[in-house]
């Protein structure tokens, strides 16, 4: 695994969020949840999806706190438009 140097990691915004939607995601390859997370007015609602349904149901993850990072830009993967990557 390549390294990144101290300059890289301090580039990345990792926040402290709510999970505030959760939706099954058919259209996935593996089983998974549509996810949005509320990171406050200054970020607000991002979604991502999480390959997380042999360990939770939709209501179980509504108000679980998590830890994002918020600045990676969006990608598309899957018919879905991703903004935060939760770790």
């Amino acid at each position: 695994m390549p390294l990144i140097t101290f300059e890289e990691f301090d580039r990345v915004d990792l926040r402290s969020g709510s999970i505030v939607k959760v939706e099954a995601f058919p259209r996935a390859r593996k089983p998974a949840f549509k996810i949005w997370a509320d990171f406050g007015p200054t970020i607000g609602n991002l979604q991502t999806s999480a390959q997380v349904t042999v360990h939770y149901t939709p209501k179980t993850l509504m108000g679980k706190s998590i830890v994002g990072c918020v600045n990676l830009g969006e990608k598309k993967h899957c018919w879905i438009s991703f903004t935060i990557f939760i770790a």
